[in-house]
Order: structure tokens, then sequence, then C-alpha cells
């Protein structure tokens, strides 16, 4: 369903294509009725008068959504007399989002399956990018340049910014938080292109994880065990391999009880909502090159908002990792993705220039995630999990065998269970014992399907508030609340 207009979605394999073709059917508009409404679509232009104003200031828009709404009724009345009130209703808001919005894009944004919409020239089909399925082409067509650019340009207005012959580059978030680029040709020398990238509406959580292979329950129960009493850790890979989603995924971990400050260019992470979480985001420079909001700057001011625990996108710059580990040093706890492929290779790249982290600041940080994507298959995999030892080495613990495909312990642990030791007064089968319990509820997540980012995070702030409840329910498999 896109807003109440019914869609069909087919993918379809073509001896005559390389790659399948996603195809979008309107099925309760026949071909006549679409003619129909175009008809009406020309005669609205003509009647309601739209100014730039109107479209970009949000008071406005909303006014001209009404009057263009209003005007249609009438229209639909006249050329559909007897049709049904609700077959009326989706097609006034087809027409609306014709008009007034990204027409048939509108569509594919409400496809949930859909990570990238990509024009990349009128003369193209449009493409997407399917999260089952990979790339695919449409048989859609924004058939004229003049359009592709026109919804750039409304794009950039609806959000204070401009794209034109002078500024062919727009880099743009909507307020849903799925984020736009687009470029002007000549820049772009087959034409005007528009890439949407769009936010999960339905992110990962543990149990898709642990469902899907991606970690290992026991790689979880020891990253549960070490964020539960505030060790910091730094989820590197390579790009595409899943770095922000596994952010997402083990800050379901966190108490309910602490503040969670999140920093992000894109907005990505989406907490259950009963935790104290202040989202916040980066803004680019406005045409003048003024108003830049930087991580760096987000980071620093983030200090000063008494946060418990500090979730940040992903450190690309000298500044912010110098911020980041004066946050750890100041007692603060620190969650962030960084680009390296290995436990090793994230300690050459932190201690080296252009970041440049002084050796000795590093084992601040327990623990390296590291995150890979194979790209022959697709899948997702914890790649290693090491701590930093004190000479600021890592000591990979777990490594992924492709063979077995899992999870393999490598070595035992030289610093990170003395941390834990020394922070929790547990002994070896106090932490024996507490990862097996750990586990136990991670089987229960899998075995009730509990897959919701709420649904998660109401098991995990039940652990934290009534524990005995919940094992109780754990060892009978009952629902929470059952």
């Amino acid at each position: 369903m896109s807003k109440n207009i019914p869609i069909k979605i087919a993918i379809i394999v073509s001896k005559e294509e390389f790659v399948p073709i996603y195809t979008v059917s309107i099925s309760e508009i026949s071909r006549t009725t679409e003619l129909i409404l175009e008809k009406i679509r020309q005669q609205l232009v003509k009647e309601v008068s739209l100014g730039i104003v109107e479209l970009t200031d949000v008071k406005k828009y909303e006014q001209t959504e009404e009057k263009f709404k209003k005007t249609i009724e009438i229209l639909i009345n006249k050329y559909f007399p007897d049709m049904e009130d609700e077959k009326k209703g989706f097609l006034i808001t087809y027409l609306i989002q014709k008009s007034l919005g990204l027409g048939n894009l509108e569509i594919m944004m409400n496809d949930d399956l859909l990570e990238e919409i990509v024009i990349n020239s009128s003369s193209q089909p449009v493409w997407v990018y399917h999260k089952k399925h990979g790339w695919l082409k449409t048989n859609l067509v924004v058939s004229e340049e003049d359009r592709v650019r026109h919804y750039a340009t409304m794009i950039g207005r609806k959000v204070g910014r401009q794209i034109s012959v002078l500024e062919p580059l727009l880099d743009a978030h909507l307020n849903e938080g799925d984020r736009v680029n687009a470029t002007l040709f000549p820049i772009s020398t087959q034409g005007n292109t528009i890439t949407f990238r769009k936010f999960s509406r339905n992110p990962f959580t543990i149990t898709h994880f642990l469902k899907k292979g991606t970690m290992s329950y026991e790689a979880a129960s020891l990253i549960w065990l070490c964020m539960q009493y505030e060790l910091s850790a730094i989820i590197a890979g390579g790009t595409a391999s899943g770095k922000t989603s596994t952010l997402n995924v083990l800050a379901t971990f966190f108490p309910p009880n602490q503040r969670i400050i999140s920093i992000e260019d894109t907005r990505e992470i989406r907490l259950p909502k009963f935790l104290h979480w202040v989202p916040m985001n980066t803004r680019l420079p406005n045409a003048e090159g003024r108003g830049e909001i930087s991580m760096g700057d987000l980071l620093v001011n983030s200090l000063r908002m008494r946060p418990d625990r500090i979730l940040v996108g992903e450190v690309r710059r000298k500044k912010e990792a110098e911020t980041l580990f004066e946050a750890i040093h100041t007692g603060h706890s620190v969650y962030a993705t960084f680009h390296a492929n290995t436990a090793e290779e994230t300690v050459q790249r932190l201690t080296n220039p252009p970041i440049d982290v002084p050796k000795m600041m590093l084992p601040a940080i327990s623990l390296i995630i590291i995150q890979f994507r194979n790209r022959r298959s697709g899948n997702r995999r914890t790649f290693q999990v090491a701590e930093i030892l004190p000479n600021s080495e890592a000591n990979v613990l777990l490594q992924y065998d492709p063979k077995k495909d899992h999870l393999t312990e490598v070595s035992k642990s030289k610093s990170l269970m003395h941390t834990l030791k020394l922070f929790t007064g547990f002994d070896d089968s106090d932490i024996r014992k507490d990862l097996q319990e750990k586990q136990n509820i991670l089987e229960y997540l899998v075995k009730q399907s509990i897959e919701t980012v709420d649904g998660v995070g109401r098991v995990m702030a039940e652990y934290y508030t009534n524990k005995d409840n919940l094992m109780r329910l754990v060892k009978l498999n009952k629902p929470l609340g059952g």
C-alpha cells in the first residue's frame, strides 16, 4: 500500500535482460482511467496556480494540497460519477502525488524492501536496490530531463537547499531520515541523476542477526556483557558490511535508565522507544558555505548533555577520533563505527596518520567488532571479536571460519575478562553463568520470533528491571506479558 493506493509489485526474470525487472502496476487503475487522470491533472495545473513558496513552506503546502484535493474531488465526480468512494479516495491521492509529489517514485519509497531508488537519466529506466535481490531495473522511466531536474529542485527547496547550474550537486536529508543525492548535466554526462537512500522503517535487531547467522549466540552474549558494564567498543568493517546496522542492533543491550546521545550524518540508528535517547544529525553548509555542523561539533556538544552512552555514526577525521577518546577518558561509554577490514587494521588506521590517535590512549577501547560482507553471496557476518591489550595491540578472541560459516574461539582473553572482573566483582564461574543466562534470553528471542526494535527493547528492559520474572518466562518459553 502506498498511502491508500493498492500497488502490485512483481520481479520478473527475462532472457532478454541481464538483471530481473522490478515491475510496478496500480492494479485498480486501467489504461483508460490513466488517460482520463492525466487529462484531469493538466486541467488542475491550469486551475490551481502554484508559487515556489507554496511548495516549500510546510503550512502553505498543506493549504495547497487541500486546495488541490477540493478541485480534484469536483473533477473526479464529474468524470467518474458512479465510482465508489474508496476508489475515488485513492484516485485523489494518486493525482496529488503526481501533481505535487514525486509521482510513481513515491510509490517505490513506500516499499520497505527497497534500499535505494536511482534515476540515472531520462533515457534509462529507474533502478532500485532490493534487500533480497540486489540491483534491479524497473518498468518506470522519468521520460524528460526537465522532470528529473524539477524533482531535484523541489527536494532541495523543501530542505532549504538549492541545485542549479552554478551548484550542480545536492546532498540532502528528508524529514523521514531518507537521504537524497542529485547531480545535474553536464556534471553527470548522461543526464540529470537522483539517488534516494531509504532510511529503514523496520531496522534489523539481534533476533534477525541470530536467525540469519550474522552473529553467533556466544559472540552476542559476550558483547552484551561488555556493553552492560559500560565497556566501550568500535565496530569496524568495509563498505556495506553492516557496521551501522550492527551498532543499531547492539544498542538495544543498553539499560533503560541511562541517557544515550547518537551522532550521525544520516539518520540510521533507531532505538527502542523506552530508552532515554537523544538523536542528533550533522548539517551541511548552506549555499554561502556557512552553517555547517560537523560530527566533531556534535561530539563536543554531547559531552555537555550528561550522556551515559555516546553512539557515533562513523569516525573519519583526526578531530573526531581525538574527541571520541577524550570522551572515553572522561568516563563516558562510547560506541562508534570505523572503516577497517580487520582488528589489526583498525589499530593501524587509528594510530597512524591522518587520524593519529596516541597509542597509549587505545586501551580505553575494550572491544573491536569487525563486520564483513561476502560479495559473492551477499551474506554479512561478524568476522572478528577482539580485545585491546594494555600495549595497544589487538588480540582476536573470536574469528569467522568461512568453511564452517561460524565464529570460532581462537584465543583466550588477556585483558577483557580482567577488566570485567575488576568492574563487576565476578569470578570465572560468575562470568560463565552470566553468559549462559544471556544466551538463554537470546535463544528465547528467536524462539518467540521477537523481531521488532521495541519488542527486543521490552525484553531487555524486563531483564534490567525484573530479571527473575524474565528468566521464569524464558525457562517456560512463554511470551512476555502472557
